[in-house]
């Protein structure tokens, strides 16, 4: 029997309807069978505070034991202002916390931006990218993933567009095969 890995979804639009969520459920379907998929909720985080970190309130616990228990993380992201949302940079703060106890270090990750304009998110792509580096999460540099266009990904049922499943599931095997990269 093959190794199955768990990774952690971190999902940076907070809206029912979002497009990044939508994305990252039509993920979880075409994943191998080595990858769970589990979006793991970030729109109850209160603010970070590290005044309240030395009793930390339910929220902070179950999300740092939900990512903590995983074998690697998945982003997926809309751009703010050229940037990462607020609530997932929150999610990030809350989990890299209190300094030296981060539940993301060492655990291999991506990122998948998705956005309706043209540009895909590239910007909060990178910015992400770049707060991955600090937090020590091996990112998986090829494929890249900006998903443009994002308006037309999904018929009226909701389903995947089958022009787009082809570049979805070349990034999920290649996340499939990264993760077991770094976990072997």
């Amino acid at each position: 029997m093959s190794q199955v890995y768990s990774v952690a979804v971190l999902v940076g639009s907070l809206r029912k309807a979002s497009l990044n969520r939508k994305v990252a459920q039509a993920l979880a379907e075409l994943a191998p069978s080595s990858l769970q998929l589990k979006i793991v909720e970030i729109g109850d985080l209160p603010l970070y505070n590290e005044d309240i970190d030395s009793d930390p309130p339910a929220a902070y616990k179950a999300f740092r034991e939900q990512v903590k228990g995983s074998d690697a993380l998945l982003f997926v992201t809309p751009e703010y202002n050229r940037s990462v949302p607020g609530g997932l940079k929150n999610a990030i703060d809350v989990g890299s916390r209190p300094y030296g106890q981060s539940v993301f270090s060492g655990k291999p990750g991506a990122v998948i931006s998705v956005s309706p304009g043209a540009v895909g998110g590239f910007g909060a792509n990178h910015h992400l990218r770049q707060s991955l580096v600090f937090l020590d999460v091996p990112c998986m540099q090829q494929p890249e993933a900006y998903v443009g266009g994002a308006g037309s990904l999904f018929d009226e049922q909701g389903r995947l567009s089958e022009k787009t499943r082809p570049f979805l599931q070349g990034f999920i095997d290649s996340f499939a095969t990264w993760v077991a990269r770094h976990q072997g």
